[in-house]
């Protein structure tokens, strides 16, 4: 039974007026096996070219398991104006990569068999996810999953209603050589982090959800799960969130809005110290995993991970909003968690 009431049964009415208002022109696309044809949900992020480039190529690496961009519906974001302008470019260049453009949805689900949707605006992915999940396809969302946390677990509960697996991550959770460091019998525990990166802000999504969510996935990624209160200092270039985990470790993210941007950090732990930064890996490393999920339907990041890395975020804004005070990230959950019993 549906249950998300403002979503209608049509299937978002009304936003497939982009496409309609533009002439996409044919592409024929190499014939793909069935099982291997992925579509594409949103052309308003650079990750649609940089995937896409990937997967299509003419000889694409072994590890992406034969995938295949086959067809891709444009609409994005529909008021971000950084997101929307660059939707007529992303058209034509994806175009040349053998991807057919469809005016629909519905239509794309008809063509593909697994989806990334990558619209550039959290805020349209519940609208966009529910008919995928309806037809039953593998989904990985990207980046940031949701425009806020209650969305975010609505879209977990709403996969598992479903019965469709699912994930969302951003790329930096698989930094090259992080697992080795972290690992490393010289390492001993992880005692403790800090991560740095990009943290440009969007004013329909709170703060760390448009780009401060990379850095922040970083952390996670070492310190793991069991964060309890976070607190905030911000000024307009530069903030930092210091987390505090059950077992009294701290990590601490650097959102940078100034100087060179860059990701990086440090990893303390028992016995010695190291520095990650250089050479991530790009995109590759997580498109991997995307193949690997898109063919096992087993997610390489739990909903719980995800989730408490954008209760983390939420609490951050919460803090800034008391004036940099630590906020208990159990009060923040619990309060998305009676939002979503209204709309899911």
């Amino acid at each position: 039974m549906e249950r998300r009431t403002f979503i209608k049964s049509s299937t978002l009415a009304g936003v497939g007026l982009l496409t309609s208002r533009m002439s996409f022109g044919k592409t024929v696309a190499q014939p793909v096996k069935k099982g291997l044809r992925v579509g594409i949900i949103g052309l308003d992020t650079s990750h649609v070219l940089a995937f896409s480039g990937e997967f299509n190529k003419e000889n694409p690496a072994p590890e992406l398991l034969g995938y295949k961009v086959v067809a891709a519906y444009p609409q994005g974001s529909k008021d971000i104006q950084s997101s929307v302008t660059r939707v007529p470019g992303y058209i034509a260049d994806i175009q040349k990569l053998g991807v057919e453009i469809v005016d629909s949805i519905p239509q794309l689900l008809e063509k593909t068999d697994v989806i990334l949707l990558e619209s550039n605006d959290g805020r349209v992915h519940l609208e966009q996810a529910i008919p995928v999940y309806k037809a039953g396809k593998t989904v990985f969302i990207d980046k940031p999953i949701a425009g806020s946390l209650t969305d975010a677990i609505a879209l977990f509960q709403a996969a598992k209603d479903y019965k469709v697996p699912m994930f969302s991550s951003s790329s930096m959770r698989f930094f090259k050589g992080l697992k080795d460091i972290v690992n490393h019998p010289d390492m001993g525990k992880v005692i403790g982090a800090g991560t740095f990166g990009p943290s440009s802000i969007e004013p329909t999504h709170p703060d760390y959800f448009w780009y401060g969510i990379h850095g922040i996935e970083l952390l996670f990624a070492i310190m793991g799960l069991g964060c309890k209160t976070v607190s905030r200092v911000f000024t307009p270039n530069t903030d930092v969130a210091v987390g505090v985990w059950n077992d009294n470790r701290i990590g601490t993210y650097r959102g940078l809005r100034e100087g060179r941007a860059t990701f990086g950090g440090h990893i303390f732990g028992e016995k010695k110290i190291e520095t990650l930064g250089g050479d991530s890996g790009g995109y590759f490393p997580l498109l991997v995993e995307i193949a690997k999920f898109f063919q096992s339907g087993i997610p390489p990041i739990t909903a719980e991970d995800t989730l408490e890395v954008f209760t983390f975020m939420e609490a951050a804004d919460e803090s800034k909003r008391r004036g940099g005070v630590a906020v208990e990230l159990a009060e923040i959950r619990q309060k998305a968690l009676a939002e979503v019993k209204r709309i899911w």
